[in-house]
Formats: C-alpha cells, sequence, structure tokens
C-alpha cells in the first residue's frame, strides 16, 4: 500500500474491526449491485469510496430527468445515457482504483446465477418483486450473503439474509412469492433522502459481510418510518414452510439429487 491509497483509507483504517488488514480485504473483495436507481446511487458511491476493489453493477434502465430527485448518483447532464454508465463516470470520479464490471440488461438465468456466485455480497437495490425474488433464489443456489432494501413514499426497510447459512431465512421467508406488493415509487411517490438513508445501510451492512465484524441485520428486519422518524426492528425466523428455503424444498431436493 503507498501512501496515497493509506491517506484515502486512513479515518476508516483507523477503527477496530479494519485496520489496514481489514482494507485490504475489501480491496480483494467483490461486490454485485443490482439496481442503480434510489437506493443503488448512495450504496454504489460509499462502496466506492470505501475501497471495494471490484464492484459489478447492473441496471437495464436509462436516466431519466424524474430520477434526480433520489439517484444521486446521476447528474443532468448524464439523462439519456445507460446508468451503469452514468454511475461508473460518478464512481470513477470517486475513486478511480476500483474496478468496475458493466451489464446494461437485465440479468436473467444462468447470467445471473454465474455472478452471483462469483460475488462476495450480493446488494439488491431493485424496485420489484420478481427481481428480488430472482435474487433471493440466484442467492440461495450460490450461498451467497444477500443485502436486501425497499423505500417507497417516506418508509423503507432492509434486512441481511446470510443465505450461505442453512439457519438463515430467506426474502421469500418474509415475502412469500403470491406476494402481491408491488408498488412503484412512480405511483405512489417517494422522499428522496429515505432511500438514501436505507441505501446508506446497505452499504454499511455489506461491508460489515465482507470484513465479518459487528453484528449485522442477518435474521432480523429494520423497518424506518420518516414521517415520525421511529425505527423498529422485528425477528425474522426462518419459515419451515418457505416455498424457497424451507424444511419441504430441502427434503425434495434431497430425493431429487
Amino acid at each position: 500500500m503507498d501512501d496515497d491509497y493509506l491517506l484515502r483509507y486512513s479515518r476508516q483504517i483507523m477503527l477496530p474491526g479494519i485496520d489496514i488488514d481489514g482494507q485490504r480485504k475489501l480491496l480483494d473483495s467483490r461486490v454485485l449491485l443490482v439496481g442503480l436507481g434510489g437506493l443503488g446511487s448512495p450504496v454504489s458511491m460509499y462502496l466506492a469510496a470505501g475501497g471495494i476493489g471490484h464492484m459489478v453493477l447492473t441496471d437495464h434502465d436509462h436516466v431519466d430527468l424524474a430520477n434526480l430527485q433520489r439517484q444521486i448518483v446521476h447528474t443532468t447532464a448524464s439523462i439519456g445515457e445507460s446508468k451503469v454508465d452514468s454511475a461508473v463516470k460518478t464512481l470513477s470520479a470517486i475513486n478511480p482504483d476500483v474496478r468496475y464490471t458493466t451489464f446494461a440488461h437485465k440479468l436473467e438465468g444462468e447470467e445471473l446465477r454465474e455472478q452471483v456466485e462469483l460475488a462476495d455480497v450480493v446488494v439488491d437495490a431493485t424496485d420489484n418483486f420478481a427481481a428480488r425474488f430472482a435474487l433471493n433464489s440466484a442467492c440461495l443456489k450460490t450461498k451467497t450473503p444477500l443485502v436486501a432494501g425497499a423505500a417507497i413514499r417516506m418508509e423503507g426497510q432492509v434486512s441481511v439474509y446470510r443465505l450461505d447459512d442453512p439457519e438463515s431465512p430467506c426474502f421469500e421467508c418474509l415475502y412469500p412469492a403470491s406476494t402481491e406488493l408491488d408498488e412503484r415509487c412512480a405511483d405512489t411517490g417517494v422522499l428522496g433522502p429515505v432511500v438514501g438513508i436505507i441505501g446508506c445501510i446497505e452499504a454499511t451492512e455489506t461491508i460489515k459481510l465482507l470484513l465479518n465484524t459487528g453484528e449485522t441485520l442477518a435474521s432480523r428486519l429494520l423497518l424506518l418510518d420518516a414521517r415520525t422518524m421511529q425505527w423498529q426492528e422485528m425477528k425474522l425466523p426462518k419459515n419451515p414452510n418457505c416455498g424457497a428455503c424451507g424444511t419441504a424444498v430441502a427434503v425434495k431436493s434431497n430425493i431429487k439429487g
């Protein structure tokens, strides 16, 4: 590590549980971030600033004027650009030492599974249940930790799913695949700082997972009501009847195998 590197991350290196060895671990890490909107913006910026060595960014959308109220990784000058290209410009200006791999299309099927398997941590910054279920399934198959957040109106939630641990709940333990709550910010609105708060927590949990430090939100769901600025925490147990990770699914899988 040269002097510039040490100076850039000096305030982070000073922290117990990180130090130079922890910073090296971040440098050697690979994170898959799915979504570069309101949640993905602060996640990407803080992970880049924090020195994650390899960030894999995916978003199939283009920057629109209506995005800019909350999607702070993009600028007015990037309207019309793909979100991955716009984000890399901003992130490279923050930290040119990070390696960026981008996908300007939806990751699906085998391609999604491959990228999830390559990642040390997957961050879900999407805005729809179809994408969330697909990520949960891929992380279950590859035993990859998943950090998932969501925000709408003046409310937000975030959790960590240790899918490398068979005793951990998965996303479908919280929301079964039959869930029909697919509200969009375009229909109901969202306060920009709320997605920023949730995204910042996702970034924090990602770094904690990579460093294996502190107590993550695994098996816990953190809820924010920004209107009253109140936080609630719920325990999130594993559902033995979960359609994705439950006991019945495991038994069926073993029989087939």
